[in-house]
């Protein structure tokens, strides 16, 4: 564990991932306490719920490459300030607006999402040495786990003593206060060498065969991640056991952050296609599962592969952008992984009703099996990257995690 400690060691890195546990596990919870609102508080269907998260999630897959892009030219403050205020607005409001006017208000909240996710990353990349990312980044992933596993639970605990619009204004709250609390932090989003004011470099010249690679994988993850937790939903529904889908899903939020933690100790990083695919693997047999104990430890393996792939994507970006356009990259990747997890439970509900609750696991599996596939071909076929002027102090840096072995 002396990585780590040397990773928390470093100056505003462990107040950093305070901050954005708690803004990120509202941010994981607002789906279901606008889901909540919209069922309970405005009696409509679970489909007009569904078009509402939509809506939210279209605007933080198309507003993340613009916000990285302003925080690369303005600052990240700039950015704090164009999205808290919004979002503050948003979840207030919300009670009172009716329900057309609510769904373009929602994409607009998505639109103007406070970027923790991006920000955290991106300051990571600043704030570490080489030798210390692999660490930083699982401790990354790790909180990104944990604000899953703590986001959605709290919204349905507290749904039990209050009223929806409460628990809708709690989890604003908790976005405006994160968003607040980052900018009073205001961490480094490039480093002392990257901070010379250098030309912008075009985006054909950093948006490569191998960065596509990163973000095909990044979205191949978020599809297997969110199919899964539909698969897992069905299969216990076929059972009647649905009220322990909670318990398998945190079994395997538990063991994805035990992987997280012991990838991040592990002397060498391993690539991200690699991990990938195995964690196709192992979610394919998940299938033969049929009752929640059975469940729980067919999951085990994919959880611990889960945290050390989402690690190794965010390291991979931070290594294969220039410092000038780290931002839009981050964003990028964001917006990637949204798309990812919302089209993963359609598309697995699609094998599930024309198959069983096994093939659900199964195409979510052959997900993340293609888009290793597909990020292994990109990676082999382009030329080794010329190195920026921004990165030519990491010209020491082992090659990045994407990358096949030849």
């Amino acid at each position: 564990m002396i990585g780590f400690r040397q990773v928390l060691a470093v100056p505003g890195m462990t107040p950093l991932l305070g901050v954005s546990l708690l803004a990120r596990a509202a941010i994981t919870a607002d789906a279901m306490a606008l889901t909540m609102y919209v069922v309970i508080a405005l009696d409509m269907s679970y489909a007009a719920a569904g078009a509402l998260v939509a809506a939210l999630t279209a605007g933080v897959a198309l507003g993340g490459p613009l916000l990285g892009r302003m925080i690369d030219r303005r600052g990240l403050r700039t950015v704090l300030s164009a999205t808290v205020v919004p979002q503050l607005v948003f979840w207030l409001t919300l009670p009172v607006l009716p329900y057309v006017i609510l769904l373009g208000a929602s994409f607009a909240a998505g639109l103007l999402m406070v970027p923790v996710q991006a920000v955290t990353r991106q300051a990571i990349a600043a704030m570490t040495t080489a030798g210390q990312r692999q660490a930083a980044f699982a401790l990354e992933s790790v909180v990104g786990e944990l604000s899953y596993i703590v986001g959605p639970a709290v919204v349905i605990l507290c749904a039990a003593t209050m009223s929806p619009g409460v628990v809708a204004w709690g989890v604003g709250a908790a976005i405006v206060a994160g968003g607040v609390g980052i900018a009073l932090l205001d961490p480094p989003m490039r480093t002392g060498d990257e901070a010379a004011d250098r030309p912008r470099p075009r985006r054909g010249e950093w948006l490569g065969a191998r960065l596509v690679a990163v973000l095909t994988m990044g979205f191949g993850v978020a599809m297997l991640l969110s199919g899964v937790d539909l698969a897992i939903v069905a299969t216990l529904r076929e059972a009647g056991q649905v009220s322990w889908a909670a318990l398998v899903v945190a079994v395997f939020g538990v063991t994805s952050v035990v992987g997280g933690l012991v990838y991040g100790a592990l002397p060498r990083p391993m690539p991200t296609w690699l991990l990938l695919g195995l964690l196709g693997l192992v979610t394919i047999p998940a299938g033969l599962a049929h009752d929640w104990p059975w469940l729980c430890v067919a999951v085990v393996a994919a959880g611990l592969l889960t945290a050390p792939t989402l690690s190794t994507v965010s390291d991979a970006v931070s290594r294969l952008t220039p410092a000038g356009v780290r931002g839009e990259a981050t964003g990028l990747q964001s917006s990637a992984a949204s798309a990812g997890f919302a089209l993963g439970s359609p598309v697995v509900g699609v094998a599930i009703d024309a198959s069983a609750p096994a093939g659900g696991f199964a195409a979510a599996g052959l997900t993340g099996l293609l888009a290793a596939l597909a990020g292994y071909l990109l990676s082999r076929r382009s030329p080794a990257a010329a190195p920026s002027p921004s990165s030519s102090s990491r010209a020491a840096e082992p090659r990045d995690t994407v990358a096949p072995t030849p």
